[in-house]
Formats: structure tokens, sequence, C-alpha cells
């Protein structure tokens, strides 16, 4: 096709483009999903004891929330323990590798190693954190299961500069 303009150019249109089959429909990605939704957070700001500038309680909850999350898929065996070896005390460490060593005996797995296609992984629903001192945070969380849930509270404190889960009780 061309067209000519009113001073004599010829403008020539480049040929179409054929339309690909899949032109306008939605594109789905199939994929599985390997990542666990973000949990919902919720701050207790009404029931914080101490204050703290909004910036370092957003970044204090995202890391309670990443933590318990973490600390539910080592639990159920889907992944290794050392991976909160920094941001535990030995106490705690110490109870999240009996949790994970229960969770190898009685599903056959090996901590860290994940459980295979099909199996159940355990999502951090929603956390509720308070800010109780200037160097103290207590969570609570919903960990659902499949069908089932559980709760999960937690108390993190500053330990030598750096924020660490000090108590860890699952119900």
């Amino acid at each position: 096709m061309s067209s000519t303009t009113t001073d004599g150019q010829v403008v020539v249109f480049p040929a179409p483009v054929p339309v690909s089959s899949v032109q306008g429909t939605l594109a789905l990605d199939l994929a599985p999903r390997v990542e666990p939704p973000r949990p919902a957070l919720r701050t207790a700001g009404a029931f914080d004891v101490a204050t703290a500038r909004r910036h370092d309680r957003r970044r204090l909850d995202s890391f309670t929330a990443r933590f318990l999350q973490a600390a539910a898929e080592i639990a159920a065996g889907d992944r290794p323990v050392s991976q909160l070896l920094r941001h535990a005390t030995p106490e705690v460490y110490a109870d999240l590798v009996s949790r994970a060593g229960d969770a190898r005996e009685v599903a056959g797995i090996t901590p860290g190693q994940g459980r295979g296609p099909g199996r159940v992984r355990p999502v951090v629903v929603g956390v509720r954190t308070s800010l109780v001192r200037a160097d103290a945070l207590e969570a609570c969380a919903h960990v659902r299961y499949g069908q089932r849930s559980r709760a999960v509270a937690a108390r993190f404190e500053v330990v030598r500069d750096r924020w660490q889960c000090v108590v860890l009780q699952w119900g």
C-alpha cells in the first residue's frame, strides 16, 4: 500500500503484521507458586506502650512476619533450621531443632529438603504486633496448614544490638 502526499512524495506503508492466535486473550501463569503469600500485618499501635518512628516500626513488623513464616516452615520440615540461627536465642533455636526433628520422624522427611509436590505448606495468614518497650516487641500469628490453623506467640528483644526471638510458643 502507498499514498501520495500533496507535494508528490510517495509514502509506503509497512506490510500488515499477522495477528497472533492469542491476541487479546488473558495471559495466565499456570506455574506453581513457590513463595508463600505475604501475611496481613496489623500493628497494634493503640496498644503500644513504647513509641518508635514509623519507618523503624514497619521494618520491625516486616522482620517479625518473615521470622514467623520461616519458623512455621522449619517446624513443618520445609526449611533448614540454620536460617534462623542469627535471629533466635539458643533456647528458641534448640526448640526449632527439636520440632524439625519431630517433623522428620513423623513425616519421614529430611528437614530443609521439603516434602515434595502436593504437600500442604504452612502459611502465616496474619500477624499482630505490639511494641511493649523500645527494645521489646510481642507478636501473635495465625498459621494455616491447609484446613487446619495454629496460633504462634513470640517475643522479640534486642540482644547484642540485634533483634532476636527470645520466646516462641505454639498453640
